[in-house]
């Protein structure tokens, strides 16, 4: 069954581009010029990955990405205009997994579209064993059905998210550096801005857990080494 891919951007061209792009890789698109007409789509539609422009008329990239995080856990790659790093830190902190700055070239965005959908499908695992359950003081991870539990409570949680909890509950006890999880997560180039992709991932984290920094039960903060979960 092919991937389906939402695409929703008002610059035609752009957006035009982008699904060519991905057609020729064997994706299946469902293209907007506009967010409203996409929220049909998102409500209607099994999706496996979205990516969304930021800046569009009547509802935003932001509104968008909201809507789709009160019901869904696929990838979201939001598109921002260049140089503006407070749109990118907004859109990681609202559920988005990734963020391209335009103008980029079309071959990047496919290998990200990529890279998400393997983690995505990675981190949902193919099979019912108990290596698919990871338990942690409180805290319930199943990787096959992306389902986290803290004290029986559910946490909604992002792929993202869901990814670098699975790591730093795989690797508890040692420390994981930012590069690493950003490696293991989006398989690029670690840069020094991927750090604050790491950070706000993190923070939104513990946000959902009731964490602590200065007195974390979960992810503490090693400094200049990265972070873990004690065990």
């Amino acid at each position: 069954m092919l991937d389906r891919i939402l695409i929703v951007d008002d610059e035609q061209e752009i957006a035009d581009l982008v699904t060519l792009y991905l057609e020729n890789e064997g994706f299946e698109i469902f293209k907007f010029y506009n967010a409203l007409d996409a929220l049909h789509c998102i409500e209607n539609e099994s999706l496996d990955l979205a990516i969304i422009d930021i800046m569009m008329p009547q509802l935003n990239g932001f509104q968008l990405c909201k809507k789709i995080r009160e019901q869904h856990h696929y990838p979201v790659i939001m598109l921002t205009a260049k140089g503006e790093e407070i749109d990118k830190i907004t859109g990681l902190t609202l559920g988005a997994d990734d963020y391209i700055t335009k103008p980029f070239l079309p071959l990047e965005l496919v290998a990200r579209v990529k890279a998400q959908l393997r983690r995505y499908k990675r981190y949902n695992g193919s099979s019912e064993t108990d290596e698919n359950v990871i338990v942690h003081s409180g805290l319930v991870l199943n990787i096959k059905t992306h389902e986290c539990l803290l004290n029986e409570k559910p946490l909604s949680l992002t792929p993202t998210e869901f990814s670098i909890l699975s790591i730093l509950c795989q690797q508890k006890g040692n420390v994981v550096s930012s590069e690493e999880l950003f490696h293991q997560i989006w398989g690029d180039e670690y840069f020094s801005k991927s750090n604050n992709t790491i950070t706000v991932h993190i923070r939104h984290l513990r946000e959902k857990m009731g964490d602590s920094f200065e007195n974390p039960k979960y992810i503490k903060t090693v400094w200049g080494c990265g972070y873990k979960i004690e065990k």
